[in-house]
């Protein structure tokens, strides 16, 4: 079991880099490679009121990082680290070139954090009963 929780948690730091450097970069990475311009950002599916992009990417990020710390004492650290990368990388795409803030992308990820921890409380309780 210890070495499914590791190999988990170097997915969750890998994961987490990936989307940092994403993120981070100026202009779209995943554009450049596809469509050989860095100023096109794929779509995986299409947005309604929050950016389905960012949802994915957080729910990606919250799963693998609670599957990786549940049952320890720093599951709650991760919970709160989560929220304030959900919402620092949204920002600082107000200072990085080629990239835009948009509030859309914000509620996506901070969407994406929620519905992975509610999940999680909801089973975490259902399992404790």
């Amino acid at each position: 079991m210890k070495k499914i929780k590791n190999f988990f948690k170097i997915g969750f730091y890998s994961v987490n880099t990936i989307l940092i450097i994403l993120y981070l970069f100026p202009g779209s990475i995943l554009g450049w490679f596809l469509y050989n311009d860095h100023l096109i950002q794929p779509k995986i599916t299409r947005d309604f009121i929050i950016s389905s992009n960012h949802v994915h990417a957080f729910v990606l990020l919250s799963s693998i990082g609670v599957i990786s710390f549940h049952n320890t004492k720093k599951i709650n650290h991760l919970i709160i680290y989560l929220f304030l990368l959900s919402i620092f990388l949204e920002l600082f795409h107000i200072i990085i070139p080629n990239r835009g803030f948009e509030w859309s992308d914000l509620f996506g990820n901070i969407v994406g954090v929620i519905l992975v921890i509610f999940i999680y409380k909801i089973v975490i309780r259902y399992v404790k009963t």
